[in-house]
């Protein structure tokens, strides 16, 4: 089996680097695929309110763990506050609903999805996930698809850093700036949408490198995601490319690879909405 990497949390814990995403996956596949992802190696899982497989996240986690005896502290389980529940109170019980259907006491990771600026409840979310992480109910907390404002106010406001921010980042879209303002405070960058939307699979800077290691393009875009010191949480329902995107931990990019992947990021690559402007 190959062998997993890891980074460390502003709490001390370690968080896989690689893991699987499950935006997209139906419900009633959810508890198949987390089974199959967990017997190829993944112990990193990452769901969210709004993906409505939760429940199945969680069957699936179950049975996982039960088949190979893994312990809960050895899968490393995140979710998602979505923006229809932002605020104090209503963050607290989101969470809660989010455990009960995932089966679990607690949560490694929550974040809050969107920053949602126009409903302006955001610090009232990350409050309410400070206290969350507080009783013990999310190990670690952090956000999703924050930009640098949104990161300053609700670090100048409370204190407290997020662990992780989840963006919208692959080599055709690399966030440099957003990714120095995590540096700055010690956040770890997770990156999703980490394959371009398979948009990458066929460019042919990424091919000839893939050919050259004897990989596949994603195995190439993923390896490059780790080598940058990104958490990476490509998705898949399919047992293949489920083995296939972890198969990334026996070979390196040299120079020449990853100078030849810089040279793809493009301001005006974004694929997902801005965060300014995301008010689902």
């Amino acid at each position: 089996m190959a062998r997993q990497t890891f980074l460390t949390l502003d709490n001390g814990a370690t968080i896989p680097q690689l893991g699987l995403g499950t935006w997209q996956t139906p419900e009633p596949e959810a508890a198949s695929v987390i089974q199959t992802a967990l017997a190829a190696g993944y112990r990193l899982i990452d769901t969210a309110a709004i993906y409505n497989n939760e429940t199945g996240v969680g069957r699936g986690l179950e049975a996982g763990m039960a088949a190979l005896e893994l312990a809960r502290g050895a899968v490393f389980i995140t979710t998602k506050l979505w923006n229809d529940r932002q605020g104090f109170d209503s963050t607290l019980r989101a969470c809660d609903e989010s455990l009960a259907r995932l089966g679990l006491d607690y949560v490694d990771l929550y974040l809050i999805h969107w920053p949602a600026p126009r409903q302006n409840r955001y610090l009232e979310s990350w409050q309410a996930l400070i206290r969350l992480r507080e009783e013990g109910k999310a190990r670690a907390i952090g956000v999703s698809n924050f930009e640098a404002a949104h990161l300053e106010r609700i670090i100048g406001e409370t204190g407290v850093v997020p662990a992780v921010n989840q963006i919208e980042l692959h080599p055709d879209f690399q966030q440099k700036p957003l990714r120095a303002v995590h540096a700055r405070h010690g956040i770890l960058t997770q990156s999703w949408s980490p394959l371009g939307q398979g948009n990458l699979l066929q460019q042919p800077q990424i091919s000839a490198i893939a050919r050259k290691h004897g990989k596949t393009a994603a195995q190439i875009i993923l390896r490059w995601h780790l080598e940058e010191g990104l958490l990476v949480i490509p998705k898949s329902g399919h047992a293949e490319r489920i083995a296939s995107n972890f198969a990334v931990f026996d070979f390196v990019l040299d120079a020449e690879d990853r100078k030849t992947l810089a040279a793809l990021d493009n301001a005006k690559g974004r694929l997902g909405p801005h965060p300014d402007r995301a008010d689902f």
